[in-house]
């Protein structure tokens, strides 16, 4: 507990560190000033403190998914043999420059994940329930599906556009908090200078909030639109009957009801979505229109 306790800190330290050398390297100046809002300033501080937690979270990912969901890597495996040569095949057919980690986690789900810095720090996994659930066929169109969200850069997309909608959450929800409160100040604390405080900050966080629910809205959109192309992927890289076949068997699983809920931090990262995920806030289309998407390119 204690080395966890001091990890946490240190890294929190190291983060607080760098970003405010950077910005001071950059000459970014305190953005509330006694006049208000320095706008310029403003935006820098949030799209680079917007940006620090998606990209530290993406260089993390793979220790983060061995540490907490205890994916074990099974490269040296003599009994995930096959399934680590059909990632590896894969993977060059994809041309990536370096083959994927291969993991398998303990679960019942019928799931598979890929996460990853960089092309060439990448992880596939999959769980014990979808290994002993699918048929071979399946087991390699879902592993094509996850191969492909590496080849398209995905989760380095993902990072940018959360970075990016950080970074705009921040930045409105202080110029809404500084409107409010200068709105409801006197006229004598006009000529007196805006100094925060409190409310103000109080305020921000209920904008923050706010403004970050309806980021999901954008985020769950490009999260969609990528499993899309994964899927199309997947059909190149091992057929479409495969992966039409690997999803009708996702789809027969959700309707027995056979699935836990996502309530860990690497749901969005994964192939099936819990059918309490629904419409604008789901981060994956309905599994009966990615079958008909498939079967459009028949």
């Amino acid at each position: 507990m204690f080395k966890r306790i001091m990890l946490f800190f240190a890294m929190n330290m190291a983060i607080i560190l760098t970003v405010s050398i950077v910005m001071s390297v950059l000459g970014v100046q305190p953005y509330l000033t006694a006049n208000g809002l320095n706008y310029q300033s403003l935006m820098i501080f949030c799209l680079i403190w917007g940006s620090v937690g998606s990209f530290i979270s993406l260089q993390l990912s793979r220790w983060q998914v061995k540490k907490f969901m205890g994916v074990q890597l099974v490269e040296e495996s003599p009994q995930y043999s096959r399934l680590v040569n059909t990632v590896h095949r894969l993977a060059r057919s994809a041309s990536l420059p370096k083959m994927p980690e291969v993991g398998v986690y303990e679960s019942p789900e019928v799931n598979a994940f890929a996460t990853g810095a960089s092309k060439s720090r990448s992880l596939v996994a999959v769980s014990t329930g979808l290994l002993n659930t699918m048929t071979e066929d399946e087991v390699e169109g879902v592993l094509a599906h996850e191969v492909s969200h590496i080849s398209n850069g995905d989760m380095v997309t993902m990072a940018l556009v959360q970075g990016v909608v950080n970074a705009f959450v921040m930045f409105f929800a202080r110029v809404a908090a500084f409107a409010i409160q200068n709105a409801l100040r006197s006229d004598n604390d006009r000529d007196s200078g805006f100094s925060g405080g409190w409310s103000y900050y109080i305020t921000t966080f209920i904008f923050e909030i706010l403004f970050g629910f309806i980021g999901m809205f954008i985020i769950a959109f490009f999260s969609r639109y990528r499993e899309y192309r994964a899927d199309s992927g997947a059909a190149h890289l091992a057929g479409s009957s495969k992966m039409i076949a690997a999803l009708r068997r996702l789809q027969g699983q959700y309707e027995q009801g056979k699935f836990e809920k996502e309530s860990n931090k690497m749901s969005a990262l994964k192939i099936s979505s819990g059918k309490e995920i629904l419409g604008l806030l789901s981060t994956h289309p309905k599994l009966e229109d990615r079958i008909a998407a498939l079967q459009r390119t028949l």
